[in-house]
């Protein structure tokens, strides 16, 4: 079925262009040139795309659009005017419009910005495709999962909250290694009690020592003040302690002691204190091949792995995709006061697909970031395949050596990149480099970049 369109405009030459062209890419065209006509076309053609002048001889164009939003099933509207400026467009987005574009109308711009509008329309029907669950609560904390590897971890979960033996953590950046270590807690006799986190990585040698023993006043230069440190403060609760590879070879035996007795000293303190805080660990690197090249402590690994939780990257479960997209989601119009119903089957393939070398962490980026591109209530495969191909661009610096290449030779690489990856295509690879064509006409000139004959 073809989708229609109706285009509302008091100038009579454009309406007749811009019916002609459309008609001729497939569409169902009808026009209208009065605010009044428009409303009254809408209800009887009843179009899937309303391309809407703002300025109309009886009717501002952002009440009509207001006036469509109210309708039980309104069309995407693509706003177009003449008087473009920063207020009108604010207004134009804040009423619901999915697009806005300025005359004289780009007309490569304008089918681009159609077909966007008239697909997310669209009710996705395969398998993969994803409408959120409008009874889904998103909750805090909350660790999703369904795939065989999570239902033991959750399982690991339920039996470690009910001791307090040590735990050691470890998984890729990004995999949730901090959720882990709370729903341990907060699922214990002990969640009215302190969880306190701590990363290793982010505090130097002396002040970490301080952080989790506490110190004397004048024990050390801006000691002003005798202060507690994390194992008082937890009392009976938990002490997370984040990329504890990171802690210093020196630190290490103080912790070991704390491990095996219980007991510290304040730095620059001679008073020996308890305290009954549980530990748990987590590390992004390997702490066994770390104690195999010398650089963490034996004694010290065997105290943190007491019990161990291997957390597996994202790309090795990638059953729970569909599910965390779905969550996700939630959590970020819960958060951004919006209300995407939809991903488009092909984003859904597509963030299956990808590899994640960020994880879940990574997952919620990109999928926050498409829904901040998105102006509807439908995350269009484009937005998603444009932050995978900058995602994978970035990893491609990393694992190839990028990194010793000067600014401008990473754009140049980058930017034949995606003209090879668009097939030369400028519409598309402005779009993935979000730049305009001059800018890339500009680019290619810099970089005596050759257009294939």
């Amino acid at each position: 079925m073809r989708k229609k369109i109706l285009i509302v405009d008091d100038e009579r030459s454009l309406l007749e262009s811009l019916e002609m062209f459309l008609s001729e890419k497939g569409y169902e065209v009808t026009c209208a040139m009065t605010a009044a006509e428009a409303l009254k076309k809408n209800d009887s053609f009843r179009p899937d795309v309303i391309i809407l002048d703002v300025r109309l001889p009886d009717k501002d164009g952002i009440e009509v659009l207001k006036e469509l939003g109210l309708k039980p099933k309104h069309s995407n509207v693509i706003i177009i005017t003449a008087f473009h400026d920063m207020d009108t467009t604010i207004k134009a987005m804040k009423s619901g419009a999915c697009e806005y574009i300025p005359k004289p109308i780009d007309i490569e711009e304008l089918e681009r910005a159609v077909e966007r509008a008239a697909r997310a329309g669209i009710p996705s029907s395969g398998a993969n495709a994803i409408s959120l669950d409008p009874s889904l609560i998103y909750e805090k904390g909350k660790i999703i999962g369904k795939s065989r590897v999570m239902k033991e971890i959750f399982k690991t979960i339920g039996i470690l909250s009910e001791n307090k033996v040590t735990v050691l953590i470890e998984g890729e950046t990004g995999t949730g290694k901090e959720m882990i270590a709370q729903a341990i807690h907060y699922h214990s006799p002990f969640k009215d009690h302190p969880f306190l986190a701590i990363n290793c990585s982010s505090i130097v040698g002396t002040l970490l020592e301080s952080e989790l023993f506490g110190h004397e006043k004048g024990s050390f230069t801006g000691a002003i003040a005798t202060k507690k440190g994390k194992f008082e403060l937890a009392g009976d609760g938990t002490i997370f302690l984040d990329e504890v590879s990171e802690i210093p070879f020196e630190l290490q035996a103080k912790l070991l002691r704390f491990l095996q007795e219980k007991e510290f000293e304040h730095v620059g303190g001679e008073k020996s204190l308890k305290s009954n805080a549980r530990i748990i660990a987590a590390s992004n690197k390997d702490l066994w091949q770390m104690v195999r090249d010398g650089h963490f402590r034996e004694d010290l690994y065997y105290r943190l792995s007491v019990a161990m939780i291997m957390v597996p990257p994202l790309r090795e479960r990638k059953s729970d995709i569909p599910l965390l997209i779905q969550y996700l989601l939630k959590k970020i119009n819960t958060e951004l006061h919006r209300n995407i119903k939809r991903v488009e089957e092909m984003a859904i393939e597509r963030l299956i697909a990808y590899h994640w070398p960020g994880n879940v962490r990574e997952l919620e980026n990109v999928l926050t970031r498409g829904v901040i591109s998105t102006l509807g209530e439908v995350v269009l495969d484009e937005f998603i395949a444009t932050l995978l191909e900058k995602g994978a661009a970035a990893d491609d610096m990393r694992c190839d050596g990028i990194g010793t290449m000067s600014l401008q030779d990473v754009e140049k690489e980058h930017i034949l990149k995606v003209l090879a990856h668009t097939g030369w295509h400028f519409g598309k690879a402005c779009d993935i480099l979000g730049i305009s064509r001059p800018t890339l006409r500009q680019k290619l000139k810099e970089y005596s970049i050759s257009i294939p004959s």
